[in-house]
């Protein structure tokens, strides 16, 4: 009688164990699923951040630089390799 009431309790305590961890499972799978929309939604704002018109804005505000017209445009020649006068 002794060892029924011994396995029976085992049997009780692994069903409480597991119906804990799988709770515990539930919490974090919700946990992960909020964490990777949000990662999602921080990489949109990364790509938009980053697109080539927001960065020409922030040029333009905090660097005080613009596209320059063509009579601002100087085009240095390259000089002649080294190695090519041989």
């Amino acid at each position: 009688m002794v060892a029924f009431v011994l396995v029976a309790a085992g049997v009780v305590w692994r069903r409480s164990y597991g119906i804990a961890q799988s709770r515990e499972i539930r919490v974090l799978d919700r946990e992960r699923t909020q964490l990777v929309a949000e990662r999602a939604k921080l990489e949109s704002e990364i790509r938009a951040l980053a697109g080539r018109g927001r960065l020409a804005e922030v040029a333009e505000q905090r660097l005080h630089m613009h596209v320059p017209n063509d009579s601002q445009v100087v085009i240095i020649p390259r000089p002649a390799r080294a190695d090519a006068a041989r």
